[in-house]
């Protein structure tokens, strides 16, 4: 009996190490690699490519400069052992997205795309409020006060195609008269040639409020008016009759437009605003400021223990927050856990460690987030970065203290980063995707959020190498890239490693963080 239990021992021991094996090194290539353009590299470009991988695209953003027609690719890397046809680097006829085939076990149809924007101008003296400028209808649009002499129209600026290329004909300083009507103006520049309208159009109202961006206790005002007047804005909430002037401090003036940031509103309140210049009024916009909403756990006061797994909400509660836990047990313990080594009630404890068994795993940061961990492949995992959320806050504040060593596991990738200090890095992201954002770290097929991610509203980080012993304040001021457009998403996240999306990083580095709270105002 005793030799046929050490029998069945001796044959369950070698196939737990192959099970463990099997999740650290996939076996089956063929389902599971991919082949990818990882980065290009072409003249005129003037931001990072975005690469992606559900559509096997990479959209190039160029300089207005470039032809088109001759973009130059200098560098290119795809999925090693990939063979790609035609070359990559080279000159590309991009008008319309150049047509790769990439073939690791089977073929993989890859475009890449361009685009780039001319930034049009037209602008003339006594002009009322913004040019309208029709792209594809080459028209271009400017009013005038009504006392604005058509026969004498003096043109401050004319852009209509890439600045320092375009040549016009008529050349710009003999559009003068617009008395008969619109003119007539053909640009030429690379091979391409246009034929635009211009239009001069008089006005009889001198000042117009054209939109409002109602945040919660900040509220953006834009208006037109005259160039080089005293162009302002009032406001009033709607239950009063007494307009108040906008302080000179919060307006910006950008020739015949204006704007102005006001600020220390109250929210779920209803404003009236409108625009003046001299002793004329513009149209009157009402608008509701929005509620101020708490983030759920902001404390991370409330935890509970399924197993051996730490979550971030109570028992039988909704989660918001959600952790790496789940992929760093599945070789070890838990690396982000509650503490009451606090600011006040609980913390998160983030610590950043090597899990495995007998040298066979990987490095896991310490992480939480908003959002949802998702699954394990192996011992790669995959993340629903963000929640529902429509709001506008203005900061993230909250407190931290880290501890951070040199950085004593790295993946291939960022071998070059050994010894180097570790980074914690805790950062905010409001965007209008239409779903979660899906975060995978498969070295073999990654996917991780780009902060130049064009459906990002706005962005805010830390990032710390040094050891902060004592809990101390932070405060993201969140820059928005737009005032108008309304979240869907918020995803937060805050890291004991800079690169743990990558494996890479210190086991000497612990971060903890308490009170997180929005704030609405400036």
């Amino acid at each position: 009996m005793k030799k046929q239990i050490r029998n069945i021992l001796y044959l369950i021991f070698p196939l737990s190490l192959l099970a463990i094996q099997g999740c650290i090194e996939n076996d089956i290539p063929y389902p599971r690699i991919p082949a990818q353009i990882l980065s290009v590299d072409a003249i005129g470009l003037t931001q990072a490519p975005i690469i992606n991988n559900e559509t096997q695209n990479v959209e190039l953003i160029l300089a207005d400069t470039v032809d088109l027609k001759r973009v130059k690719i200098t560098t290119a890397s795809i999925t090693k052992d990939a063979t790609v046809t035609p070359d990559i680097v080279g000159t590309h006829d991009l008008t319309s997205p150049a047509q790769f085939t990439l073939t690791l076990y089977q073929d993989y149809k890859w475009s890449i795309s361009a685009t780039q924007t001319i930034e049009r101008e037209f602008s003339v003296e006594g002009q009322v409020g913004n040019a309208v400028i029709e792209s594809e209808n080459k028209r271009a649009r400017v009013f005038v006060s009504e006392n604005v002499d058509l026969k004498d129209i003096k043109i401050k600026t004319l852009i209509l195609g890439p600045q320092g290329i375009t040549s016009y004909t008529p050349a710009v300083e003999m559009l003068q008269d617009f008395s008969q009507g619109p003119r007539k103006v053909t640009i030429q520049y690379h091979d391409i040639v246009e034929e635009w309208t211009l239009y001069v159009v008089p006005t009889k109202s001198n000042v117009s409020l054209t939109s409002v961006d109602a945040w919660t206790r900040v509220a953006w005002l834009y208006g037109s008016g005259l160039e080089q007047n005293d162009n302002r804005f009032e406001i009033r909430q709607a239950d009063q009759s007494e307009w108040t002037p906008v302080p000179d401090e919060y307006m910006v003036s950008h020739g015949s437009t204006f704007s102005a940031r006001v600020i220390h509103l109250q929210p779920n309140t209803q404003y009236v605003a409108r625009a003046v210049i001299t002793d004329e009024t513009s149209n009157e916009i009402s608008f509701t400021t929005g509620p101020e909403v708490e983030l759920p756990n902001g404390g991370f006061n409330d935890w509970w223990l399924d197993g051996k797994l730490w979550k971030p909400w109570s028992e039988g509660g909704s989660p918001w927050w959600d952790t790496g836990n789940e992929g760093a047990a599945t070789l070890g313990e838990c690396n982000s856990l509650p503490t009451d080594d606090a600011v006040q009630g609980k913390a998160a404890k983030l610590e950043t460690r090597f899990v495995g068994i007998a040298g066979i795993g990987k490095l896991a940061a310490g992480n939480i987030f908003v959002g949802d961990f998702t699954g394990v492949q192996g011992t790669n995992g995959t993340i629903d970065l963000g929640q529902p959320f429509t709001y506008r806050p203005t900061k993230l504040k909250g407190y931290y203290k880290y501890n951070t060593g040199p950085i004593d596991y790295a993946s291939n990738e960022l071998i070059n980063l050994m010894g180097k200090p570790d980074s914690m890095v805790i950062y905010i992201a409001l965007g209008d995707w239409d779903e979660p954002v899906e975060v995978r770290t498969d070295p073999k097929n990654r996917k991780i959020l780009d902060e130049n991610d064009p459906h990002i509203i706005a962005f805010s980080k830390i990032e710390d190498s040094k050891t902060v012993s004592q809990y101390t304040p932070f405060e993201l001021e969140l820059q928005y890239r737009s005032t108008a457009r309304i979240p869907r998403y918020i995803i937060i996240t805050a890291t004991a490693s800079k690169y743990g999306d990558y494996f890479t990083g210190s086991t000497q580095s612990l971060l903890y963080i308490d009170e997180f709270t929005l704030e609405w105002d400036y």
